[in-house]
Order: structure tokens, then C-alpha cells, then sequence
């Protein structure tokens, strides 16, 4: 994955992250640590110690940049026009195996990662990543949704990518093929309970409603 280009005079932000994209490829051998944050700074030309100025809560800060810089470099792989050219479930299928890709260099530093946020107390964040990283992918392929369907699928996709990413962490197959496989049967279920959803939806004209109720009190039928 490409570095983030920074600016010359890079904010606190900016600089969180680029050193997002570039840490990975140290924490490989060192970790989510302060070795693995200040050889990416020098390899930024950043001062390493206004680098640590980004990461004041250390690894998780640093897995957190990581992330951020995954989603914003997918939305810039991914244009609207691009994705306007697929079909939905296309969208949810390419946007994930494309994140996959994007770490598929670093995968020991996605196993790191994976067992800091395990942590007991990183559960919490851990579940933040996973739905802002679902948010991403579904406002990248177009979805609008603002009512309770914008929740589950958040919920939906964040347990299919993170069961995918946790199945291409032990796949040796040619092609990663057992990874799309097993990607596009959790899809399966997913659009398989969105039908599902879909017929047990009432309609809007069977819901229950005051005024209406009120008006036929009032008003009754013939």
C-alpha cells in the first residue's frame, strides 16, 4: 500500500495519518511499538518525538491510524463512477476483498493488531473500529440509508469483513479462493436475511397510527 502523500507542514491529523500507512510495514518486526512508530517518522521525515505526539495511547492509537488510512485510501480506489458500474452485491463483494488486499503485505502485523484489540480493554474500541470500518464501506458503495436499516447493515457487514479477514489470516490456498469462497457464502446469508427482513417489513400503510385511529372514531366507516 502506498504512503499517504503528507504535507510540508503536516497537522497532528495528517500526520496520524500517513504514519497510519507506513507503520505496518515496520510493526511486521517490531510491533505496534515505539521502534515500529519512529523508523516509519524517519522514514516520513518526521521527528520521531512530534510522531509520538499522534499516538498519546500508544498501539491502539496506531492500529487506529492504520485503519483510517485503509478506508481512506478504498474510497480513493473507489470512485463513484466506479462503483455506480457494478452491481450491489459487486460492491460489498470488491470492497472487501480490495481492504483485504490492501493489508495482504503486512498480514503479521494484521495478526498483531487483531490480538492487542482482543484485548479485555480494547474490546471497546475494537467494536469501534469494526462499525466505522463497515460505515466506510457501506458509504463508499453508494449506500444512504438513515433509518433502522442503516444499523444493521453496519452491524452485518462488520461481522462478515471481520470473519473474512480472520479466514484469509489461515488461508493457503492458490489465489486466496478459499477467502472468495468464503466471502461470497456469507454474502449469501446476508442477502438471503435481507429478503427475509424485507417480507416481514409490514407495509407503511399497516402501521399503527394515532391520527388515523383518531379520524375513524370520528369518522367511522359506513
Amino acid at each position: 500500500m502506498a504512503a499517504i502523500t503528507l504535507p510540508t507542514d503536516p497537522t497532528l491529523d495528517e500526520m496520524r495519518l500517513a504514519l497510519g500507512a507506513e507503520i505496518p510495514a515496520h510493526a511486521v518486526f517490531d510491533g505496534w511499538s515505539d521502534a515500529a512508530l519512529e523508523m516509519a517518522a524517519q522514514a516520513l521525515g518526521l521527528d520521531p518525538a512530534h510522531a509520538k505526539l499522534a499516538f498519546l495511547n500508544g498501539a491502539v492509537d496506531m492500529i487506529d491510524a492504520w485503519y483510517a488510512s485503509l478506508d481512506a485510501r478504498l474510497a480513493l480506489d473507489f470512485p463513484p463512477d466506479r462503483i455506480a458500474a457494478m452491481k450491489f452485491r459487486e460492491r460489498i463483494s470488491a470492497l472487501v476483498l480490495a481492504r483485504i488486499a490492501l493489508v495482504r503485505a503486512h498480514k503479521q502485523a494484521v495478526r498483531s493488531a487483531l490480538a492487542i484489540l482482543a484485548r479485555p480493554r480494547n474490546l471497546g474500541k475494537a467494536a469501534k473500529f469494526g462499525w466505522r470500518t463497515a460505515d466506510a464501506l457501506w458509504r463508499i458503495a453508494g449506500d444512504t440509508a438513515t433509518d433502522f436499516n442503516h444499523y444493521t447493515k453496519r452491524m452485518t457487514l462488520s461481522a462478515v469483513y471481520g470473519s473474512t479477514l480472520l479466514a484469509w489470516l489461515d488461508d493457503e490456498s492458490e489465489g486466496e479462493a478459499d477467502t472468495r469462497a468464503f466471502l461470497a457464502r456469507r454474502i449469501d446469508n446476508v442477502m438471503q436475511f435481507e429478503k427475509l427482513k424485507t417480507q416481514f417489513t409490514p407495509h407503511p400503510d399497516r402501521h399503527f397510527s394515532v391520527s388515523r385511529f383518531l379520524g375513524r372514531l370520528r369518522y367511522p366507516a359506513a
